[in-house]
Parts: C-alpha cells; structure tokens; sequence
C-alpha cells in the first residue's frame, strides 16, 4: 500500500485551475521530488494535502485513511509532517526550546500548567538535535542562528512528531550549493533510517538529481511527467514546459 495517494485533485481558485486532475502516489520509504515552474501548483497540492486548503474534487489517501478537507492539526496527528520555505520557528525561544515544544505538543502536554515546560522532554529534544548537528547550539536563541542551521532545527521540529509522511517545501531556499546539498543528504540520511516517506518540492535542479528517488513534473496545475532522474532529464515535454525552447536539466542553473 503506498503511504499516500493523491486521486484526481482539482483546485480553483476565482475560476482559475491551480491544480487540475493529479494523481500520484508516494510508496513507503520513498524521497519523491515534485518540480515545476512557478505557479505550476505545487504548493496548492502541499496545502491541499496537509490540511491548509480543502480540495475541490478528488481524493487524498494516507495509508489508505481518506484525509481530504481535515484540518491541518488533524492531518498532523494522523502522522504527516511538514516543514515551509520559510523556516518557521519562535526566534526568541531557544534552540532546545523549539524541540521541546514540539514533543510537549505532540504528546498532548500543552495544557499542564503545574509542569515547567523546560523541564519537559530536554534528552529527547537533545537527541534530535544531536542527530541534525545542532546540539552544541542548544541553549542558543534561534534568532541568533544561520538560516541554514535554522533549517535544521525546523527539520529536527518536524522530526519530534514522529511523522511517517515528511512533507517539505523548498527545505533549501536561500541556502548555497554545499550547504543545501548538506542539508539534504542529511535529510535523506535520517529518513532512510527511519522508514519515513518524504514528498518535497525544490527548485535546486542539483539537489533533485542527486537525492530523489522519483520525480514528478507539474505544469499549469496538470502533472506532466512522473520517473527517474533519467527519465525527466530526457523528456522533451518537461525541458519545453519547465525551462523553455533550448534549455535541458543539465544546462540549468541550480
């Protein structure tokens, strides 16, 4: 059984198509890329699939659950995660602080006024943050880092609620080449030891290549194409759609 099946989904927003009759599957275990130009309706199928937006029409399975039109928490419950192309952690918590709250979260401890919450979860959070190189930065506020070591801490976040599903949107935006290649082969590193799927979006043409194990192409809300790297790259349909008459995957800049 794949881990998630997305079925015809459609999605119009005052009468445009942003998202038109796609269907794919994520298997168990699989790092699936999602590509296309912008506006091409990758982040409407991400919305539609954690609970951000309801859909139009159509059907999202996750482990065969239906989940389409649930609310973002619910989705999240059930064991889909997902990290944003805008890093988003509490800049005047502490590093450990943003984990912690993330496994308080999880494991329904919000509302336990007579516990202090830094007392909360700390080797658990450690942990985490150990397994993505944050660990030295744990007492640290998270405004005082990198963007790229906010990413980890957005991923170690992501990690505490124990997701089977990773959904991640640009996980490398603004980041340069040997960083975000960094990040992602450790990304990939973890969910591979975990057995977590992952469907991400990436407009890192070298990043793509390297890690995905499958593709998949939109254009225009419609799904274009759906292989391996090999595939993509030799598709005349997706170098015409994704880069223009005269451009290849090769040649495009990351």
């Amino acid at each position: 059984m794949s881990v998630l099946a997305v079925r015809s989904l459609c999605k119009t927003f005052d009468g445009f198509r942003a998202v038109n009759d796609v269907s794919f599957a994520v298997a168990r275990g699989e790092f699936l890329a999602m590509i296309g130009p912008n506006g091409a309706g990758k982040s409407t199928c991400f919305n539609m699939i954690n609970g951000q937006l309801a859909p139009d029409s159509g059907a999202i399975l996750f482990e065969g659950q239906e989940i389409s039109g649930l609310e973002a928490r619910a989705v999240w419950r059930l064991g889909v995660g997902r990290t944003f192309q805008i890093a988003a952690t509490f800049a005047s918590m502490t590093v450990i602080e943003n984990v912690q709250m993330a496994l308080i979260s999880h494991a329904g401890e919000i509302y336990w006024p007579w516990r202090p919450a830094r007392s909360l979860h700390r080797e658990r959070a450690l942990c985490l943050l150990e397994q993505v190189g944050m660990h030295e930065a744990a007492d640290r506020p998270c405004r005082e880092l990198a963007y790229g070591d906010v990413k980890r801490v957005e991923f170690a976040i992501a990690l505490a609620s124990e997701p089977r599903l990773l959904l991640m949107d640009e996980p490398t935006a603004g980041m340069g080449p040997g960083e975000r290649n960094e990040l992602i082969a450790l990304v990939k590193k973890l969910v591979v030891e975990r057995g977590i799927s992952v469907l991400f979006t990436e407009h890192s043409m070298d990043v793509v290549f390297a890690f995905a194990d499958r593709i998949i192409v939109l254009a225009r809300g419609q799904l274009i194409a759906d292989g391996t790297a090999a595939d993509i790259r030799d598709n005349e349909r997706v170098r015409d759609v994704y880069f223009g008459s005269g451009k290849t995957f090769a040649g495009a800049a990351p």
